[in-house]
């Protein structure tokens, strides 16, 4: 997994809607939120991008044609 600081984004396997599911991670203590995808067998969590407003939010479902995404603190 690469980090590419000047776009916040994280390289990550491709987006399967069979096996994943989306998610958006929130801390409770820092209040960061982080989107993603939850491995439905294993519940591994794979990182995404960094969410830092509601514009971040449209951008990612618009990127990985996602229209449900669940919240987890």
């Amino acid at each position: 997994m690469k980090f590419f600081k000047s776009e916040r984004r994280f390289e990550t396997e491709p987006f399967d809607p069979e096996t994943h599911y989306a998610v958006i991670r929130g801390s409770i203590c820092t209040g960061e939120r982080t989107a993603g995808f939850k491995d439905k067998k294993s519940g591994r969590f794979t990182e995404v991008m960094l969410i830092r407003s509601a514009k971040d939010i449209e951008k990612f479902k618009e990127e990985y044609n996602v229209t449900d995404i669940k919240t987890e603190y």
